[in-house]
């Protein structure tokens, strides 16, 4: 009888709530503002319905639904675990969520790896005649000179296994209900995830390289600007876990919202790792360094 009570127990309904479709709601208009923002900025039009979308508004309209959306769909979600809703299957289904959503990362860096690689592999590949136009058949382009991988970018290296390191800490102490290893373990990875985006804006601003009219420059900003994004984002998922754990809402039983932003940031230090030596150092083999 107790069995069957904990099984209803773990299937237990929550009332619906309308973030689901408020957040389609924002990511469709954030998608079709995008392309009016672009066509605005162009100098062009988006003209549907005897109405032109190219303009801003659209764009920052969604933007706002979708923030508001995660931030307020989030909310919910703790205040539910709260509650007690979140049950060992409700758990389960959370952390296959969250394996899911990094898988879908992986992919989603796979093309920007097979991009690189497609275009340094095969930089003299006859069929393409529009590439070895603009790279002389070499990989780096002839005239390009290169970043130094032994300096900044293993600077960032280091900087990402540390933070890997403080967040494990971290996650350790709170298992060990050690509040303030937690404490001190995330504030170490918040500061070093910081250390790395102004280091690779810095990078960036002195780059002997432009995104434009560059095969090579296209690959390296897609595939290193975006890994930037995803350490911005890390790094917001770390805050926000850091005013949890002051708040006290972690214990060794329940941390599901710490073990998937420490999930999402071995898995940006994974993804730097195969950057760092993909791009910065096989890609640059044989190039000029800048200086």
């Amino acid at each position: 009888m107790a069995e069957a009570h904990q099984k209803n127990h773990d299937y237990h309904i929550i009332d619906p709530s309308p973030w689901p479709l408020l957040a389609s709601i924002g990511a469709f208009l954030l998608t079709f503002g995008g392309v009016g923002y672009m066509r605005y900025l162009n100098g062009g039009s988006l003209n549907m319905f005897g109405l032109n979308f190219a303009s801003p508004w659209v764009f920052y309209i969604g933007l706002a639904i979708v923030l508001f959306t995660m931030f307020a769909w989030w909310a919910d979600t703790i205040k539910e675990a709260h509650d007690g809703h979140h049950t060992r299957v409700v758990s389960l289904h959370l952390r296959y969520g969250m394996i899911m959503f990094i898988a879908s990362e992986v992919m989603f860096f796979v093309a920007w790896f097979w991009a690189f690689f497609d275009a340094s592999l095969f930089a003299n590949e006859a069929i393409q005649a529009s590439r070895v136009e603009f790279t002389g058949g070499t990989w780096p382009p002839q005239g390009i000179e290169v970043v130094d991988p032994w300096h900044l970018p293993l600077y960032n290296t280091v900087i990402l296994l540390l933070s890997g390191t403080c967040v494990t800490w971290a996650h350790h102490a709170m298992l060990h209900n050690d509040r303030k290893g937690l404490v001190s373990g995330l504030v170490l990875t918040v500061l070093l995830g910081i250390l790395f985006s102004f280091v690779q804006a810095y990078e960036y601003m002195h780059s002997p390289f432009d995104f434009k009219n560059s095969i090579y420059g296209a690959t390296f900003f897609m595939a290193t600007g975006f890994h930037g994004f995803h350490v911005l984002v890390g790094t917001i998922f770390l805050i926000v876990c850091l005013f949890r754990a002051l708040a006290g809402h972690f214990t060794p039983q329940q941390h599901f919202g710490f073990e998937a932003a420490a999930w999402y940031w071995h898995f940006v230090d994974v993804v730097w790792l195969f950057l760092f030596f993909a791009i910065y150092i096989w890609g640059d083999w044989g190039a000029p360094l800048a200086h």
